[in-house]
């Protein structure tokens, strides 16, 4: 019974330390990015829809990601992917994004596009 009671009295601890979130993010680990080819074709590219997934509890604000320009033939939304520089791209325009929160755009080029995440900051 003791020993039950020190493990409660300890995630209870943890729980308070951490800003009462469960287990503490991982950062870039916790933000994952999904790509898939929508079927629709604009100007002769194929068209692929990109969602963006926080799957930490606590927000993330200022996610960024290589993208090397976002070459599309299709506007994309500057609201959920802008580039900043020739190499990377600011995701919902630094915003946070909630836990579990998701943002999706769509662009159009020859070939797919790895979004690999750079970096974000844990908001918990």
């Amino acid at each position: 019974m003791g020993a039950t009671l020190n493990i409660f009295l300890a995630i209870v601890l943890l729980s308070v330390v951490n800003g009462g979130c469960g287990a503490p993010c991982g950062g870039v680990r916790d933000i994952t990015v999904n790509l898939a080819r929508t079927g629709g074709v604009v100007e002769g590219q194929p068209e692929y829809e990109v969602t963006v997934s926080n799957n930490c509890e606590c927000a993330q604000s200022k996610v960024f990601v290589k993208c090397y320009g976002l070459s599309s033939v299709l506007p994309v939304d500057p609201q959920a992917i802008k580039p900043v520089d020739g190499e990377r791209c600011i995701v919902g325009g630094g915003r946070p994004i909630a836990g579990g929160g998701r943002i999706k755009f769509k662009y159009a080029w020859m070939t797919p596009q790895d979004f690999p995440v750079v970096s974000s900051q844990v908001l918990c």
